[in-house]
């Protein structure tokens, strides 16, 4: 059965995350739906990585195998044809080995966090971004962050229910930047590994916010990683301003990637 990957976007907020639940709606179970009506009995797709309910992807990666060697710009046209109207996009697909595995064969995820700091609701970002009314400090959140990059036990930033068998990452780059708006500012969290913990990365920038705001020091963040306890994480954000935005494989994958 000849092997496709999928490099795949969507709009989490309609979706109870990546994996595919019975009665609740999925990104797995709309892209599966829409290859079964292109071939019958399409086995199960795998991920890059399982994205909870209200999270985003620009760069998502999933690979299937169908009966048929299929041209690649008419397998994309046609996956897309039948995930009309749900908020899913088939970007790009490759023809890749038949031992690659979009799991597996990647050596990193990279992540993006938007926050938008204004008092105003917010319009056109609503339930694309995390808001919040207090303004942030850029450079003590950069400060915090600095303790939090290279290799450690990371069970206070991971969910009690995380399934990983062990809290040990290594956490390559957290690099955040800021934009100015004319009444508030956005902060883009770019966070690269090669895996992540279940939460991990909402529970990071939930407890960087804190130390933007004030209500911790830059300082704290090492004591509470180093306390490996949940209790001394800082609040876990909200799903929204959260994007699985690439996965980096040993060549790349998608022409332009």
């Amino acid at each position: 059965m000849p092997r496709y990957a999928l490099l795949i976007e969507y709009d989490g907020r309609l979706f109870s995350g990546w994996q595919r639940q019975p009665d609740r709606p999925s990104v797995q179970g709309a892209v599966e739906e829409a290859l079964s009506r292109l071939e019958r009995n399409v086995p199960s797709i795998a991920t890059a990585g399982r994205t909870d309910a209200g999270v985003h992807a620009l760069g998502q990666v999933a690979h299937c195998d169908m009966a048929r060697e299929w041209d690649l710009f008419r397998l994309t046209e046609a996956v897309n044809y039948h995930l009309k109207p749900q908020p899913v996009a088939v970007v790009a697909a490759a023809r890749v080995a038949d031992d690659w595995h979009a799991r597996f064969s990647a050596l990193e995820r990279q992540y993006l966090f938007r926050l938008v700091s204004r008092r105003a609701p917010l319009t056109h970002d609503m339930g694309k971004v995390w808001h919040v009314k207090n303004r942030l400090d850029l450079e003590a959140m950069r400060e915090g962050a600095k303790y939090l990059i290279g290799k450690h036990d990371f069970t206070t930033f991971r969910a009690t229910i995380c399934q990983a068998a062990s809290p040990v990452k290594t956490l390559d780059e957290i690099r955040i930047e800021k934009v100015d708006y004319p009444f508030g500012a956005e902060f883009r969290f770019h966070l690269r590994a090669r895996s992540f913990l279940h939460n991990q990365v909402r529970s990071i920038i939930g407890t960087l916010e804190r130390v933007g705001a004030g209500s911790w020091a830059p300082e704290d963040v090492k004591a509470a990683l180093e306390a490996c306890d949940r209790a001394a994480c800082g609040p876990v954000c909200s799903p929204e301003g959260l994007y699985l935005n690439h996965v980096r494989y040993p060549e790349p994958v998608f022409a332009g990637r």
